[in-house]
């Protein structure tokens, strides 16, 4: 069973990754810029322990951008993931199909949405298994 889970993480990477560089190339077809289809960055915030709002769910398509530039480069605003994070990234698929329990992702208002400070990885897979919701710890601005 563990080999299968793995070939299953491969195959959920690829297609999540196959369609990443499908609307790379659909954004380059429109002449639009490179940068258009990637993930926002949002400005710095810093962290007040008072400001912890507390773990809850949120909707995954609120979830609009990130806090860590290097971050936008690997995941695209729909958090479809690049080539270079497969192997975390099938990492995480298999500990959610295994049923181990991952902790919150780590979030802050920006906008009308969220913008990611850690668990880019978690949403992304959580987006490529259907997830509608994730647990997020929320951190005021």
């Amino acid at each position: 069973m563990s080999r299968w889970l793995q070939t299953e993480a491969e195959r959920a990477f690829d297609r999540a990754h196959r369609s990443w560089a499908r609307a790379r190339l659909a954004n380059r077809l429109r002449r639009r810029g490179c940068r258009c289809g990637r993930l926002a960055i949002a400005a710095a915030v810093t962290r007040s322990p008072r400001a912890t709002r507390g773990v809850r769910e949120i909707p995954l398509e609120q979830i609009t951008g990130t806090l860590e530039p290097h971050r936008a480069a690997q995941f695209d605003v729909a958090f479809r993931p690049a080539a270079i994070v497969r192997e975390r990234w099938t990492r995480v698929w298999l500990a959610e199909a295994r049923g181990v329990v991952l902790p919150p992702i780590s979030v802050v208002p920006a906008g009308d949405g969220y913008a990611v400070r850690d668990g880019h990885h978690r949403v992304s897979v959580a987006l490529a298994r259907g997830a509608v919701t994730i647990d997020a710890v929320v951190s005021a601005a």
